[in-house]
């Protein structure tokens, strides 16, 4: 029987940590139990007001089991992925047992490799569209993993986006509580977590088609206006129960590694994923019977900033 060892766990976790999360807030562990791969929420990473009671956890904890299969996988070990394995013990999101050993796939290599490259660019974007061809491998992405891909087309459904992020964005501005986190996940330019200032958006104007969270609160130069016909993405699941969660965080992940292979890059837009009101409108505005789980922008752009990630020592767990 095949087990993974000390070094299988410091590879998955490895690429694991690279995962997004909302504020950079890293709510994951990693542990080696009885020869598998465990990815843990970590209970002192939780976003109290933005994380809407866990969702935004459990989709970073989803794009970080992710990556670690494909780390696993590229080192010719692939695992079989168990999802919320143990209900007595809900801080275990994923659990990754040595499946039998085979050379990767050219899509694992590809995938594996855009890891290190992915993160979120908050900046405008230059107007040049994004192939058909491209988009098809977008959706195809988020359906591998069990998840559905919308990619709005025209300016009367992006026209109809704005509102609904524009709504949600003013309702979470009015939230001081709310506010009061963001503020402490930003600027964070000498620590390990949050957004630093190299990585924030600037403030939104009246003129842009969609919010930004300006963390840092600067303002753009002159002539870099964001685009005014950006490639937005909403994805979604069956369901919203907390797999649901899980598993659109890895379908959030392959869909963003595809398109930096592809050579674009993202950012998301989760506002209208957090004001409840918004998120049903959302749903109804694409005639989906499932729950958006996150909406995105992507594009080309000039190459963005990583946001800091904690030392691989900081999140094993014994």
């Amino acid at each position: 029987m095949n087990r993974y060892d000390s070094s299988g766990l410091r590879r998955a976790a490895a690429a694991g940590i690279q995962a997004p999360s909302m504020y950079n807030s890293q709510p994951w562990a990693f542990r080696l139990r009885d020869g598998a791969v465990e990815v843990l929420a970590d209970p002192h990473r939780q976003l109290r007001l933005a994380g809407n009671g866990g969702w935004a956890a459990r989709l970073a904890l989803g794009a970080a089991t992710l990556n670690a299969r494909l780390a696993l996988a590229s080192a010719g070990t692939p695992a079989e992925v168990t999802l919320l394995p143990d209900s007595a013990e809900p801080e275990v999101i994923a659990r990754l047992t040595p499946a039998r050993n085979r050379p990767p796939t050219y899509t694992e290599q590809d995938l594996y490799a855009a890891i290190g490259r992915r993160h979120s660019n908050r900046q405008p974007f230059w107007p040049d569209p994004v192939p058909a061809d491209v988009r098809v491998r977008l959706i195809e992405a988020a359906r591998a993993e069990g998840a559905w891909l919308d990619l709005l087309v025209g300016m009367t459904a992006l026209t109809g986006f704005s509102e609904i992020a524009h709504s949600a964005d003013r309702v979470l501005r009015r939230d001081t509580r709310y506010q009061g986190e963001l503020i402490t996940w930003t600027d964070t330019d000498s620590r390990t977590e949050g957004i630093p200032v190299a990585a924030s958006a600037t403030v939104t104007e009246p003129q842009d088609l969609i919010p930004q969270r300006g963390f840092g609160g600067r303002r753009r130069a002159p002539g870099r206006d964001y685009e005014a016909e950006p490639l937005i993405g909403v994805l979604g699941t069956a369901g919203d129960r907390r797999l649901d969660h899980v598993m659109a965080g890895q379908a959030l992940q392959r869909v963003l590694l595809t398109a930096t292979g592809a050579g674009l890059a993202g950012s998301m837009i989760s506002q209208p994923i957090e004001v409840p009101a918004a998120r049903d409108q959302l749903r109804r505005s694409l005639g989906r019977s499932g729950m958006p789980q996150m909406a995105f922008r992507i594009g080309y752009g000039r190459p963005g900033h990583p946001s800091p990630r904690r030392a691989l020592a900081d999140v094993l767990a014994g």
